[in-house]
């Protein structure tokens, strides 16, 4: 009882210490890891993911860099504006196209991204691409790979109220647990919580971006048909229901419109 009691005591002063408030969704939480080792491994992990695959040039290449610096600047300039600019501070975005008929994409904490040639004949154009580029940079923006890795510290008794840095070794183990990426799997395990603010903050951001957040339903919808009849593909493994999806981006939209007007959109 005594060792539960202290337990949930430091789990409180965790909570009360390393709380993590998203600039543009509102949600709250808890993110105890150390960033710089984050960004360092999985800097190490992009690398050997780049290696080991067929990275595409050609215009294909051009468009998801495109995409993924009007989203870079369209972050960085709301981040700056809000006072939060230094968030970004250590971001080295890079964006690259890799031959896999793999229907997914992915981007790692601090900025480094992966489309995978597999989704180009569901984003169609360079706006589809922007909603998976998105949802994509915003589970890095909000940190969702530092908030699993932490709640893993919580719950294995690893965390410090100070959110202080663990053992590498541990750190690593934990990060290859939430990030399980290779040349044949790649596979971020997010939760449903956090693939719904990805689809909020994304929608948000490929709107600052000037692309219209309309297309997003249109997006998804082709998303969900590619899986009729055969496995799901695993952009969608966590995601919240078509439905639920469906209905979070019609309430999303007025707002999202507002960003895209903004942004020399025309409504």
């Amino acid at each position: 009882m005594k060792i539960k009691h202290l337990l949930g005591i430091g789990a409180t002063a965790v909570a009360v210490v390393a709380c993590t408030t998203n600039p543009i969704t509102g949600r709250s939480s808890i993110q105890i890891a150390n960033n710089s080792e984050i960004e360092a491994m999985a800097l190490q992990q992009y690398k050997q993911t780049l290696t080991e695959s067929k990275i595409v040039t050609g215009s294909q290449a051009q468009s998801v860099k495109n995409v993924g610096n009007r989203i870079k600047s369209a972050a960085e300039k709301y981040y700056s504006s809000i006072g939060r600019g230094a968030d970004l501070a250590n971001y080295k975005w890079e964006f690259n196209l890799i031959q896999d008929k793999q229907v997914n994409a992915w981007c790692m904490p601090g900025g480094k991204v992966a489309v995978y040639t597999g989704i180009l004949p569901i984003t169609k154009d360079e706006t589809g691409l922007a909603v998976v580029m998105g949802h994509e940079v915003s589970h890095a923006l909000a940190g969702h790979g530092n908030e699993r890795i932490s709640q893993s510290m919580i719950a294995q008794g690893l965390g410090t109220a100070s959110g202080l840095a663990i053992k590498n070794e541990k750190t690593a183990a934990i990060f290859q647990s939430v990030y399980p990426i290779g040349s044949q799997v790649v596979l971020l395990k997010y939760g449903r919580n956090q693939e719904s603010e990805a689809d909020k903050m994304g929608l948000y951001l490929m709107s600052m971006a000037g692309y219209d957040p309309r297309q997003a339903i249109p997006f998804w919808n082709r998303m969900e048909a590619s899986s009729s009849g055969s496995r799901q593909p695993e952009f969608l493994s966590t995601h919240p229901s078509p439905g639920t999806r469906v209905s979070g981006i019609q309430q999303d939209l007025p707002k999202a419109l507002e960003y895209y007007k903004v942004a020399g959109g025309k409504i």
